[in-house]
């Protein structure tokens, strides 16, 4: 990758397609090395692996996610309401009233991403995804506008 500056940086279709190389490494997990950008730059995008898992219901409340299939499959539930929802706490023990998480949706509307497809989900809408293989997913988290 090219040296990252304050304003930007290059990420080449040649360091995507080597991420998209590397076996799965099993269950949810972000990807190098947009994860560890993500943490120390606060980008608003990284890439997600799922193989064979599924992903809790969740909402954010202020912001959307805006999804991209890179490979394989995966099978996104959107709308509908939370089954139970809770607050999320996060790993040092303090709650993020702007997530909401639940082991399901009720109402919901169920599609197929492949390779390609585009998903948008709002702030503010339950949405939960799954995986029977392995999936990798571009996620760009949108600030809503209020």
């Amino acid at each position: 990758m090219n040296e990252k500056s304050l304003k930007g940086f290059v990420f080449k279709k040649e360091e995507i397609e080597k991420i998209l190389s590397a076996q799965p490494i099993g269950g949810k997990q972000m990807l190098e090395p947009l994860k560890g950008l993500s943490l120390e730059h606060g980008l608003p995008f990284k890439i997600l692996e799922d193989h064979e898992t599924v992903n809790e219901a969740e909402i954010h409340r202020t912001e959307g996610d805006l999804w991209c299939a890179l490979q394989g499959e995966v099978v996104f539930t959107h709308g509908g309401e939370l089954v139970n929802p809770r607050v999320k706490v996060r790993k040092d023990g303090i709650a993020d009233e702007n997530e909401l998480l639940a082991k399901e949706i009720a109402g919901g509307t169920e599609v197929v991403l492949k390779p390609g497809d585009w998903l948008w989900i709002p702030a503010g809408t339950p949405h939960q995804h799954s995986c029977a293989t392995t999936a990798r997913l571009m996620i760009i988290k949108i600030p809503s506008v209020t």
